[in-house]
């Protein structure tokens, strides 16, 4: 395939950064679009070129390229109304689905959960169903997760008898519901939780519902409430659960707690299974923050089960900075396919005030340990008297990682997400700096062939790396080889190389010293 004659074809793209110290992970605006927050994020298993991602109110933000480039638009459809919480999955036929919840015409409101269906990617959606009506009652705070055996999609959320009312007779339960005929009608809801919560919307309150599928078709929930974080689980497909709900920790100070400079934060539960057959096979994950360690010193934690759900890890701090420093507002992910665990957060380590930074966190070995990362490029100053939604996300399949993050700059809210780069994350880097104009690609971008030229001042390693969108190495024409001083030219021939119209990554290495590129091969 390759010799290292001085050619290689080779095409290289738009660049996204330079030496590494600038930006390790590109970060990626997708969209303005009504002052966004609360994005939820979908990444089709089958082709992960193909994301899309849901935010406040009905925004919906789509990406053919992986997460490079995206188009922004409005779901207009929903008969039922729009009001919030977002949430998008993706079966594996390529359906989407876009879970929120409703405003219908008319005194009702928040009435039902509603599902929307896109079998174009994102192009169109239809009207969609509703899941849990029941009459004067409020449905909320929903999430979902789609069978990847089956297709069957599987959907929790809050009940309020009355939202906000303070009256003991009132109560918060959690509920449950499936499709089997992908989003198009639902069984009645099932109710899972044993102690009821109040309907105040706080540390009382039985919220943050998130349920997971584990590797024979378990269904797997978790929420918070007056108990603390509770656990329940379905071996059936959701037709019977537990009869006494498992405690997983007493989550001291709540769910509902104050961050300086947001408008409301809470430390929601967030369940997640390896189904995949990874040595971790099996394991079930609850990721959260509080403030046990005091007001000042939010933290995220992870608590893990091999058994089942029977019983629970005591809590590991994920965020692996000094105390007295916020962490907040985390969501997880479990890449099926390695087995690791992806988990994202707003983090102000790096500050004495309100400035926030986005962190990663990733766990190769089940949750033992976690190795620490910074996302975001810059920081940003939040607002108090700017809502900022309830969370973030993240996807993760094969080493393609995707977290979207809420942003304010000038008061106006922007929905982020960044290309991380796996191989950057726990390796220790000396950074030396390469010489201005070491390396020139032409032409930029290609259809059929390109050159790429760089020069050493020293003798020096290089590596020369290109990937496709999910991180997966396709060519290495120059690994681990030690080359002396002067000027090389390296060409391919994409026919030759085989290498399909679409988005790569190539990946520059001299010494320790790492320039990355985006490749653009167009028919």
């Amino acid at each position: 395939m390759f010799k290292h004659s001085g050619r290689l074809y080779l095409a290289i793209g738009m660049l996204l950064t330079t030496i590494i110290t600038h930006a390790q992970h590109p970060n990626i605006l997708m969209g303005t679009l009504r002052n966004p927050n609360e994005p939820a994020i979908a990444m089709d298993l089958k082709n992960p070129n193909h994301i899309i991602v849901g935010s406040n109110l009905d925004n919906c933000f789509l990406s053919h390229d992986g997460g490079y480039t995206w188009e922004q638009s409005r779901i207009f459809s929903s008969t039922l109304g729009v009001w919030g919480d977002p949430c998008v999955v993706v079966d594996t036929l390529g359906n989407f689905y876009f879970f929120h919840l409703s405003n219908p015409p008319g005194p009702e409101f928040i009435d039902r959960i509603v599902c929307q269906k896109s079998v174009d990617r994102g192009a169109t959606w239809n009207s969609g169903s509703g899941i849990g009506y029941n009459s004067g009652k409020n449905q909320d705070k929903e999430w979902a997760v789609v069978n990847r055996n089956t297709n069957r999609l599987y959907v929790t959320w809050t009940q309020f008898d009355k939202y906000g009312s303070i009256s003991s007779g009132d109560s918060s339960i959690i509920c449950f519901s499936r499709s089997d005929d992908l989003g198009e009608t639902w069984i009645n809801p099932i109710r899972l939780n044993r102690v009821a919560g109040d309907c105040l919307d706080s540390d009382n309150t039985v919220e943050g519902a998130v349920p997971a599928i584990g590797p024979n078709g378990e269904v797997y929930v978790s929420w918070a409430g007056p108990e603390g974080i509770l656990f329940d689980r379905s071996l059936d497909g959701g037709d019977s659960w537990l009869e006494d709900d498992i405690h997983v920790n007493d989550m001291p100070g709540g769910w509902d707690f104050s961050i300086p400079g947001i408008y409301r934060a809470n430390g929601f539960p967030v369940t997640c299974c390896d189904a995949g057959t990874s040595q971790f096979r099996g394991n079930i994950y609850i990721n959260w923050s509080d403030q046990r360690n005091g007001t000042n010193d939010t933290d995220i934690w992870l608590s893990r089960s091999t058994d089942g759900g029977n019983s629970w890890s005591a809590p590991l701090r994920i965020n692996d900075d000094p105390p007295g420093k916020q962490q907040f507002f985390t969501w997880m992910a479990v890449d099926q396919v390695t087995g690791y665990i992806w988990i994202v957060f707003y983090d102000r380590r790096n500050h004495s005030d309100w400035h926030t930074d986005v962190y990663g966190a990733l766990s190769k070995d089940g949750g033992e340990s976690f190795v620490n990362f910074k996302i975001s490029e810059t920081p940003f100053l939040p607002n108090p008297d700017i809502f900022f939604g309830d969370y973030n996300n993240i996807a993760a399949h094969n080493n393609s990682v995707r977290p979207v993050w809420t942003r304010l700059h000038e008061d106006e809210l922007s929905i982020y997400t960044a290309i991380i780069d796996t191989a950057l994350i726990a390796v220790p880097v000396t950074y030396l700096p390469l010489p201005k104009a070491a390396l020139n690609v032409q032409p930029n971008p290609f259809s059929h062939a390109v050159t790429i030229t760089f020069k050493l001042h020293q003798p020096s390693l290089v590596n020369l790396t290109i990937y496709d969108v999910t991180g997966r190495r396709v060519l290495y024409p120059i690994q681990n080889q030690w080359l002396d001083p002067g000027k090389y030219i390296e060409k391919m021939d994409a026919t030759r190389n085989a290498l399909v119209p679409g988005v790569y990554m190539v990946k520059l290495t001299i010494n320790d010293s790492i320039q990355t590129y985006k490749l653009i091969h167009s028919p």
